[in-house]
């Protein structure tokens, strides 16, 4: 059975935020016609009831395209994915290829590489745009648009996070996020080094869980440029060279990698552009539904 799903009313809201990041601004009025989402992120157990039910391949476990990475030697087309490794110590934040490698025999099923395991309750990664938009299908739901993500992430509110303005509330900490210093020490969240199981950390005002951090979730709204700064980095997101970046999507919500000397990301304002054929250690995704108006 897919996660449950929350109805919402939807209506209007103040999107987007000052102070943080370009891309965010400036804040707006948005309405959102009423709506379900999933309380929480497709687990592995989910995707794995849809594979089996299917078939389906996804994108990390198919080979690349040679017409799509030229000058790339054939050894190098195997299927794999990015993962994130720490660093063995302190590193400039200036260049993500310090800890994110190309990992051939990387998938959902081994998220770090071929001896990696999976947990049924954890988020599914490694899902590329696609993967999460076939499941969605199957399931007879589709993918959140930005607006709506970041409306039911808010949870009725407009605050900096779903549950207020301090990072922690009353000294407790609220979401999957790196704890230590990025990208070498992980204190772990909740003693969660990576995912978490979904639910580990309070809902929010709406009953929905981890719609900020554990993963970053994919939304069907292709990425505005020009709301951004050329040159400006994707925070830890890494983007793909080789892809269109006309065809980028909307990230949302950061992850158990969001850590705040470097992404600053993990608020409902926040978002981040990736390439819909690139699929990570820490981007998953959640489903929505349109309902009749109430």
């Amino acid at each position: 059975m897919p996660a449950r799903l929350v109805v919402l009313p939807g209506g209007e809201f103040t999107m987007g935020a000052t102070g943080f990041y370009p891309d965010e601004s400036p804040p707006h009025r948005m309405r959102v016609a009423p709506f379900a989402i999933e309380r929480e992120p497709v687990t592995n157990a989910r995707f794995a009831r849809f594979v089996d039910a299917t078939g389906y391949v996804t994108i990390a476990e198919r080979p690349l395209d040679p017409a799509l990475y030229p000058g790339v030697a054939a050894s190098d087309l195997a299927p794999g994915a990015l993962v994130f490794r720490p660093t063995s110590g302190p590193v400039g934040l200036g260049d993500w290829r310090q800890w994110w490698h190309w990992v051939p025999g990387a998938n959902w099923r081994s998220p770090a590489g071929p001896d990696s395991t999976i947990e049924p309750d954890h988020p599914v990664v490694q899902v590329a745009y696609a993967d999460a938009a076939a499941y969605a299908a199957w399931v007879g739901r589709r993918l959140p648009t930005e607006a709506e993500w970041e409306y039911a992430a808010r949870g009725g509110r407009a605050t900096t996070y779903p549950w207020g303005d301090e990072v922690r509330l009353v000294g407790r900490l609220m979401a999957n996020t790196w704890q230590g210093r990025f990208p070498y020490r992980n204190d772990g969240a909740a003693g969660w080094v990576g995912t978490s199981p979904v639910g580990t950390f309070p809902p929010n005002d709406f009953g929905l869980v981890d719609m900020i951090g554990n993963v970053w979730e994919w939304t069907a709204t292709p990425y505005s440029t020009s709301r951004r700064p050329a040159g400006a980095h994707a925070c830890c997101s890494p983007e793909s060279a080789a892809a269109d970046p006309n065809l980028r999507k909307t990230l949302k919500g950061g992850s158990h990698l969001c850590a705040p000397e470097y992404c600053h990301r993990y608020r409902p304002a926040a978002r981040s552009p990736q390439s819909p054929d690139t699929s990570t250690t820490h981007i998953g995704f959640r489903c929505a539904l349109a309902v009749p108006s109430v």
